[in-house]
C-alpha cells in the first residue's frame, strides 16, 4: 500500500478522560503519539476505527 494516509487531526486536542479518545479526531493518546511512525496500512486501520469510535462518543453521554 502506497498511498499517503493523512492525519486525521482538525485542531481541537482534547482528550476525553471518560472514553480516553481526542474530542477532534477520536483517535486514542497512544494512536496519536504514533501516527507518524505508523505506515499506511496501519494508519489505515486505525482510520477505519473512528468513525464508529465517533457515532459510540455521540451516544455515550
Amino acid at each position: 500500500m502506497n498511498e499517503t494516509v493523512l492525519s486525521p487531526c482538525i485542531g481541537v486536542c482534547a482528550m476525553n478522560e471518560a472514553t480516553g479518545l481526542c474530542e477532534g479526531c477520536y483517535r486514542t493518546i497512544d494512536e496519536i503519539r504514533d501516527w507518524w511512525d505508523l505506515d499506511a496500512a496501519q494508519r489505515a486501520e486505525v482510520m477505519a476505527k473512528l468513525e464508529q469510535r465517533q457515532i459510540e462518543l455521540a451516544n455515550f453521554d
